[in-house]
């Protein structure tokens, strides 16, 4: 993947230290990711996207309309663990935790500091 560079044009600071980047595979597909002050990356988009401008709209949108997306915490595909995603309201998955979860509890903490982050990018204007 290649890293385009933050979604705020690197000038802006972003929320908390966390700041959005957006990837390139090498299929030419994009996806954003969401990346806390300490490196960790804590959320992706839940599908690739086929242009730069999609996925930065979808990003955009995210923030915009955090307060009406349901959160959920779920087993792993394999079932060895627990993640957090969160669904539009025509259902749809949005985002999705970066990585399993060992504990339910700390996964739901895990969403919750996520969704305060989205607020908080938004007020700081880290969502273009």
């Amino acid at each position: 993947m290649t890293d385009t560079g933050g979604m705020d044009g690197g000038d802006r600071p972003d929320a908390g230290g966390a700041r959005c980047r957006i990837d390139v595979d090498a299929d030419g597909a994009y996806s954003w990711r969401v990346v806390a002050q300490n490196g960790r990356v804590v959320a992706v988009s839940a599908e690739p996207f086929g242009e730069y401008g999609q996925c930065r709209s979808a990003f955009e949108t995210l923030c915009r309309s955090r307060a009406e997306l349901a959160g959920a915490v779920q087993h792993t595909a394999g079932g060895n663990g627990w993640m957090w995603l969160l669904r539009d309201a025509g259902g749809g998955v949005v985002a999705v935790s970066a990585r399993p979860y060992e504990r339910h509890s700390t996964c739901r903490a895990a969403w919750q500091r996520f969704h305060a982050l989205l607020r908080e990018m938004e007020v700081t204007g880290s969502c273009p």
